[in-house]
């Protein structure tokens, strides 16, 4: 009934499980276009081989993602009753992913892909995995640090690998940092602007100690009546968002020229969402905040002029929390 073990054919280990490379990055390419609107038009400024490795690296993350939540392109939430199930087989396909072995998933073939040209390890992986674990245990921040390690996980820890794939060395631990900072900046802009959409899915990343310090009922922090500490506390998230990301700009500097246009460009993308939500104060969730494509030309008009003076900003307060700090957490 079963082959010999001696009779058994060896699948061979190869980068993308034995895909061809361009079909995957097509897939990839799709997924970015439809999962994010605004880093897909930022990703166009890369040259032809960073957009292709940074669409792969995106598409793995896009799909843990949608795994996690069990939705479709960062859509509606789905049933989150098996989600633990959901954050293994996200770690077994990575894993395998990595070995070089089929996972018959795109996405996690183009990691494998993208892994294998720019040495990406599943400890790498496992930074951003530890993030949809947290959401499977259904964990809720207490401090302002325990937010911050969140933001590491979902985000942090992905600018990390996407400034590995632009060519950034292992050795190079400040721009590493820098680069960390721009995905914290980022992940604080879309928790300001989804605070009411999490509490719907019954999620809050609020640390527990604000809502303390603004005396609000636990669970009631997205009702009419406290609109107004609402808007506070997401300043507070957004006044985070500044440091970090005034603090990437020195990261992204030493970049080649396309690649820092795209970082700048996706900077001044994100960092404009966190901006509206602050200026909307209390109707900041009255209508989903999001930047126009008129706006992200212009974003990436003014990111180019940037680019190409490259000016070192100066800095004045400098981010509470670092990559060191919070990776070791």
């Amino acid at each position: 009934m079963f082959a010999p073990a001696n009779t058994l054919r060896h699948t061979p280990r190869e980068p993308g499980g034995g895909r061809h490379r361009a079909p995957l990055v097509e897939k990839s390419r799709l997924a970015i276009k439809q999962g994010s609107k605004s880093f897909s038009a930022a990703s166009r400024l890369f040259d032809r081989t960073t957009r292709e490795r940074v669409w792969m690296l995106y598409a793995w993350c896009r799909r843990c993602d949608d795994l996690t939540d069990a939705q479709d392109m960062g859509g509606a939430l789905g049933d989150q009753s098996d989600i633990a199930e959901r954050v293994k087989h996200i770690r077994v396909l990575t894993q395998a992913a990595l070995d070089g072995q089929p996972t018959t998933d795109p996405a996690f073939d183009a990691f494998g892909q993208v892994a294998s040209e720019c040495g990406l390890t599943m400890e790498d992986a496992e930074a951003v995995i530890a993030g949809f674990q947290l959401d499977a245990d259904d964990w809720r921040p207490r401090s302002e640090a325990d937010l911050m390690r969140y933001c590491w996980h979902v985000a942090g820890a992905v600018g990390v690998m996407m400034a590995l794939v632009m060519g950034v060395r292992r050795e190079d631990a400040d721009t590493l940092d820098r680069a960390c900072d721009l995905g914290l900046a980022f992940q604080l802009a879309n928790i300001a602007r989804d605070l009411v959409e999490d509490d719907a899915a019954g999620r809050c990343y609020l640390p527990e100690i604000w809502l303390v310090e603004e005396d609000i009922e636990p669970g009631q922090h997205t009702k009419p009546h406290h609109r107004q500490e609402l808007a506070d506390m997401a300043a507070r998230l957004v006044r985070r968002m500044e440091v970090h990301a005034a603090s990437s700009r020195i990261g992204a500097a030493r970049l080649p020229f396309r690649s820092r246009w795209a970082v700048f460009s996706a900077a001044r993308i994100y960092t404009a969402i966190g901006r509206k939500v602050l200026a909307r104060g209390t109707a900041a969730w009255d209508r989903r905040v999001y930047t126009s494509k008129a706006q992200k030309i212009g974003h990436a008009a003014i990111a180019f002029v940037e680019a190409l003076v490259n000016r070192l900003p100066r800095l004045g307060d400098q981010p509470r929390w670092r990559r060191s700090d919070l990776a070791d957490s």
